[in-house]
């Protein structure tokens, strides 16, 4: 008899767009590879619909709706917690007799409120109240400011249900550091799940510099808008991709020659993007797990320039040129265009990358659930 067990996600995990999704949806077909009969529970909310793929990997997939509703901004309950609050989830979790694997707190709900026989598991995917936090302090509307201010505080102290779980399941050596000082040997460190696909590239120079990321997030706009200011009185080639367009951006590139903008319909654009460019400049200003686009740079493309916070404590520090400011950015772009990527630093970079293996992600994972 196949293991089975209940997935309950925050989102539609397909397209794999973003961060949080793309671990999701590579979990979903990792476990699938390896036997695993899945229940899908999943959200339904911006214009998102129904996608037949998902039943693919899944022995059947339940929709609900996400309720957007203004009077959950003034509940105790964290809203990316309230709102997905569902009855017939709940339900449908004790129907079947399955251990369940909440994909952050955001799901939490049903555990909140109920108790159940099987075993329960948490992916934490950051440590949430300081991703929201980092939201506010990136984020320049002031009504939006104070929701992720406001926000962070009920999920600090939201968090506590997580000692209600049978394991925590941390996405980089960061939060497990965290979660291990908190919540004790219930913790155990499952590298991000991504795609893994490496493009084997025709060239070992490319024509211009990459930023990608969703345009929606503060963070992501914060970054985008120091980049141009870094690129701008330059020389290089400086190109900001995104599946959002966010009009702040759009007006700004509309004031440099040297910038332009990249819309990422799908996966094979963006692939298309990082087998052209010779950098991938990824920025943060808020430590929070591992980017999945530095993993997807790391396969895909070429050279890398990233700052502390994107890359410290991932255990890939050695696979990108560090910059922190844009005196230092500009000299280490002068210095990688100058170079060619060889095959001895592709091999070492693959070799580093194969410790991290969605393969052996989901091996550990099974092992923690079903032991």
């Amino acid at each position: 008899m196949k293991r089975q067990l209940h997935l309950v996600t925050f989102d539609v995990p397909f397209p794999p767009n973003y961060g949080g999704i793309i671990d999701v949806f590579y979990k979903i077909k990792e476990l699938h590879k390896l036997g695993v009969a899945i229940y899908l529970h999943t959200f339904l909310y911006n214009k998102k619909k129904q996608q037949q793929i998902l039943e693919r990997y899944c022995e059947k997939v339940f929709y609900y709706p996400r309720k957007n509703k203004t009077f959950s901004f003034f509940s105790r309950t964290p809203f990316i917690v309230t709102s997905r609050k569902n009855k017939e989830l709940t339900k449908n979790l004790h129907q079947i007799k399955a251990p369940i694997l909440f994909e952050g707190l955001h799901t939490l709900y049903p555990l909140f409120k109920t108790d159940f026989q099987e075993k329960t598991f948490v992916r934490a995917h950051n440590i949430e109240h300081d991703y929201f936090f980092g939201l506010a302090k990136s984020e320049q509307h002031i009504f939006k400011k104070l929701f992720f201010y406001v926000e962070g505080l009920k999920l600090k102290r939201f968090e506590k249900q997580l000692s209600k779980t049978d394991g925590i399941f941390t996405i980089s050596p960061f939060e497990q550091n965290y979660f291990l000082s908190t919540y004790g040997k219930k913790c155990t460190y499952i590298p991000a799940f991504h795609q893994a696909k490496v493009i084997e590239n025709t060239t070992p120079t490319g024509a211009y510099i990459l930023y990608h990321g969703d345009l929606r997030v503060a963070d992501n706009i914060k970054a985008a808008m120091f980049l141009i200011n870094v690129y701008k009185n330059s020389n290089y080639k400086f190109v900001i991709a995104s599946s959002s367009k966010n009009n702040r951006i759009l007006t700004e590139i509309k004031n440099h020659k040297n910038i332009s903008f990249a819309a990422i319909p799908n996966q094979t654009a963006l692939e298309k993007l990082f087998a052209e460019a010779h950098i991938n400049t990824l920025f943060t200003f808020q430590k929070t797990g591992i980017k999945l686009k530095l993993l997807n740079a790391l396969y895909q493309g070429k050279f890398i320039i990233t700052n502390t916070k994107m890359i410290e404590d991932t255990g890939l520090e050695s696979l990108c040129e560090l910059a922190n400011t844009k005196e230092e950015v500009l000299q280490k772009t002068s210095i990688l265009f100058s170079q060619k990527l060889s095959k001895l630093e592709t091999k070492k970079r693959h070799e580093e990358l194969s410790q991290i293996h969605p393969t052996e992600s989901a091996r550990k994972l099974i092992d923690c659930i079903f032991k």
